[in-house]
């Protein structure tokens, strides 16, 4: 039976870089691999929060590794989401860190900045052209050269419709859009017909804004690393969510809403387009039937350009460990193309390995909504980054979200909002 990852955004990023900067960490030249004089080289392999659900694919593919390879013992600790945070911190000052350590681009890149990490692109040349490309350059860190860490797996998302609700808008239901212009126009178009009783999209501007920057080709930061995201393309962005605002395409009580509410809007009827991860399509059939039978899965919705937003997990080698080279070995196992593989069949997931994304599990659809979302996730990864950046941390998420309500509600003009909301970032970040 497949399993939905939960999401794995970490919180409270900007006390982790506090306290990594109060800690004095990194600086240190790359350290020359060391290994233990007697015996198996003995690793400790520390993933978060996949016990239970995944101790048989994990103790499975560590049993392998080690019959292959008797020169090394691999323990495995797997730690709570809760708590991980102030344990990081506290081992990597220590210098007492796992040699494998499972985290995404938005925990390790504190550490990395500080010089914590391995960098691979130095200790593991051959693996980089393995990867997805954006894969890869998550674990990059601004101003730095290298990368630090493997990529484990992917999570991207999918347009979720419904397609009911596209004939009664008189919409062909097998043509979902697929950029950003598509989905307002059919946002429109459907409002219009719903008259209150259905609309076309949910705002979603916690988790979509800053992405759907992006895939506009306006990123947060400039390369200096100041916020820049008020340019003129910023500010029509700004201007057409406000006119979706007020001629009805969002509901009046959804502006302030969570992704929470958004679910449960497209599992009671009330919006048609749903863009999400395609994990979703087992909460929509548990807990809306009638909701599933009418739903379609049409591509992530992109830009001009194409590119898609993905999420990345990572396995990254701390330059403490006394064994970087099996670390880095072990680490190598566990994100190549077979094992990712293996873990895509057994849950949501998307491998990082770029050969795994061909194989015809990805490459063909069986029919179901299930089976297209994972063809057309599969497909968009080769032109995919992760397009939040580290210093978008929920402090700044909540300050541009309220600043783009004002100006959705009328009370500030895109370029007010957009100027203040840059202007706050860099007081909030000191960038």
């Amino acid at each position: 039976m497949r399993t939905t990852v939960p999401v794995r955004l970490a919180a409270g990023l900007a006390g982790l870089a506090l306290a990594v900067s109060a800690c004095g960490l990194g600086g240190a030249e790359q350290q020359t691999p060391q290994q233990q004089s007697t015996g198996p080289a003995k690793i400790v392999f520390q993933t978060l929060q996949l016990k239970p659900t995944f101790t048989d694919y994990i103790e499975k593919t560590v049993a392998a590794f080690e019959s292959a390879n008797k020169d090394i013992d691999v323990e495995w600790v797997d730690i709570p989401f809760q708590g991980a945070q102030e344990k990081l911190v506290a081992d990597a000052a220590a210098g007492k860190l796992p040699d494998v350590v499972n985290l995404n681009p938005s925990f390790a890149q504190p550490l990395e900045a500080q010089g914590v990490f391995v960098d691979l692109e130095s200790a593991a040349a051959d693996a980089k052209p393995l990867y997805v490309p954006g894969a890869w350059d998550a674990f990059k860190v601004r101003g730095l050269t290298g990368s630090f860490g493997f990529p484990w797996y992917l999570t991207s998302e999918v347009t979720m419709y419904n397609k009911k609700l596209f004939e009664q808008a008189g919409l062909d239901p097998d043509k979902p859009p697929a950029t950003l212009d598509e989905l307002y126009a059919t946002a429109e178009k459907i409002a219009e017909k719903g008259k209150g009783d259905f609309y076309g999209l949910h705002p979603a501007l916690e988790n979509r804004f800053h992405t759907d920057l992006a895939k506009l080709g306006v990123p947060m930061l400039d390369e200096s690393g100041s916020w820049a995201f008020n340019t003129p393309e910023a500010v029509a962005h700004v201007e057409r969510l406000a006119k979706l605002y007020q001629d009805g395409a969002f509901a009046k009580d959804s502006l302030t809403q969570d992704h929470a509410k958004e679910n449960e809007a497209y599992q009671a009827g009330k919006i048609a387009l749903y863009p999400s991860g395609p994990n979703f399509l087992t909460i929509v059939k548990e807990n809306a039937p009638d909701i599933a039978a009418a739903t379609g899965v049409g591509p992530q919705i992109t830009g001009p350009d194409g590119v898609a937003n993905m999420s990345v997990m990572g396995l990254l080698v701390p330059k403490s460990s006394p064994n970087q080279a099996a670390a880095i070995k072990f680490a190598k196992y566990m994100t190549d193309g077979a094992n990712q593989l293996a873990f895509a069949k057994v849950t949501t997931v998307l491998p990082s390995v770029s050969e795994a994304l061909k194989d015809p599990y990805f490459a063909s659809s069986d029919g179901t909504p299930e089976g297209e979302a994972r063809k057309l996730s599969a497909a968009a990864m080769q032109n995919a980054a992760n397009l939040t950046p580290v210093e978008y941390d929920d402090r700044v998420k909540k300050m541009v979200v309220g600043k783009v309500q004002l100006a959705l509600q009328g009370e500030l003009s895109a370029k007010e909002a957009l100027d203040q909301a840059v202007e706050e970032a860099g007081q909030i970040t000191g960038s």
